[in-house]
C-alpha cells in the first residue's frame, strides 16, 4: 500500500480501510476532518469522483461503526428520502468502515438554532417520523438495560459509593416488565442535528438501537430542555404526543445518566461526565 495511500489517509485509517476508500472513492481528496477526537471514531468530509461524501471509520472494538451500518440498512430510509438523512453510499462491516453522502447544513449545537423553538418542532417531527416507521413488544429489554448498568457501574467511575449504593439497590430490587420498542437514534440532540436553510436534518446514527421511544428524550431533558420550557413544549407539539410514561421514565433516564457518567470518565471527557453525575442526581429525584 505503501506509494499508493494517499497522505491525508496517515494516521486516520487503517491499511484495510484506506484501501477500500482508493477503491470505493476514486481521486477521493480530504475537505476536512470533522472527528471530534474523544474516541477513536474519524470522520472525514471528503469529495471525489462520486461527489462529496463523509467517511466514518473505526478501530476493531467500536461498536458505533456497526450500529450506524444497521441503522442505513433497515430504518434511515425515511429521513433519507426527504432528505433530511444522508444516504449510505458504500459500507463494510468488518473493517468498521461506512461512506455517507455529505449533507449540507451547519451544527445545531453552538449556534442561534439551538434555543430556537423552531428547530425543536422540526425535531420532533422527525423523531415521529423516525419512531413510527415500526414496533414491537421485547419481553427481554429492561432486564437487559438493568443488567448492562450494572456491568457498567462496575468499571473505574467517580460516582460516590453512597450513590452508588442506591442506585445498586434501584437496579436489583426492579422488576421487568415487557416493553415496547421502536427503532431510536439513541443521541437525539442538538449536536447531531444540523440545520441547512432553516431546515433541520438528522447526523450519527452510531447509537441506533431498538428502545422505548421516551429514551431519544433523555438527553434534551437533560440539557436544552433545563430551565427553557419554551424548547420543550415545541418539541412535544412537533412529536404530538408525550412518551414519558410516569412509572418507567425514572429508570430510563437513571440508564441513561449511569452510561454517560462512566462512558464519559474512561475517555477522559470531564464536562460530558459531570453532566452525567447531574444526570444521575435528576433521576434519583424522580424516585
Amino acid at each position: 500500500m505503501s506509494g499508493i495511500v494517499q497522505s491525508w489517509f496517515s494516521g486516520r485509517l487503517s491499511t484495510e480501510q484506506a484501501a477500500h476508500i482508493i477503491r470505493w472513492l476514486p481521486g477521493a481528496r480530504l475537505c476536512a476532518d470533522m472527528s471530534w477526537n474523544l474516541v477513536d471514531t474519524v470522520v472525514l468530509d471528503v469529495v471525489s469522483e462520486r461527489g462529496r461524501c463523509v467517511i466514518k471509520a473505526a478501530g476493531p472494538g467500536n461498536h458505533h461503526i456497526g450500529r450506524e451500518i444497521s441503522a442505513h440498512q433497515t430504518v434511515t430510509d425515511c429521513l433519507v428520502r426527504t432528505g433530511h438523512a444522508a444516504a449510505l453510499v458504500e459500507h463494510d462491516r468488518s473493517a468498521n468502515l461506512l461512506v455517507t453522502r455529505y449533507l449540507d447544513g451547519s451544527l445545531v449545537m453552538g449556534s442561534e438554532a439551538e434555543f430556537d423553538c423552531v428547530t425543536y418542532r422540526q425535531a420532533g417531527v422527525l423523531l415521529r417520523t423516525f419512531h413510527d416507521q415500526a414496533e414491537r413488544v421485547d419481553a427481554g429489554w429492561e432486564a437487559a438495560a438493568v443488567a448492562k448498568s450494572l456491568a457498567w457501574l462496575k468499571k473505574p467511575n467517580r460516582i460516590s459509593e453512597s450513590v452508588l449504593a442506591r442506585v445498586r439497590d434501584i437496579l436489583v430490587s426492579h422488576r421487568p416488565q415487557p416493553v415496547v420498542v421502536v427503532p431510536t437514534h439513541g443521541d437525539w440532540q442538538p449536536r447531531n442535528w444540523l440545520v441547512d436553510q432553516g431546515k433541520v436534518k438528522v447526523i450519527d446514527f452510531g447509537r441506533f438501537d431498538w428502545r422505548p421511544a421516551m429514551s431519544d428524550f433523555c438527553r434534551l431533558a437533560a440539557r436544552q430542555w433545563k430551565g427553557n420550557a419554551a424548547l420543550e413544549h415545541a418539541f412535544l407539539a412537533g412529536y404530538g404526543s408525550e412518551p414519558r410514561d410516569a412509572e418507567k421514565w425514572p429508570l430510563i433516564t437513571l440508564h441513561e445518566a449511569i452510561g454517560t457518567a462512566v462512558w464519559a470518565y474512561q475517555i477522559g471527557d470531564e464536562p460530558f461526565e459531570n453532566e452525567g453525575h447531574r444526570m444521575i442526581a435528576n433521576a434519583l429525584d424522580l424516585f
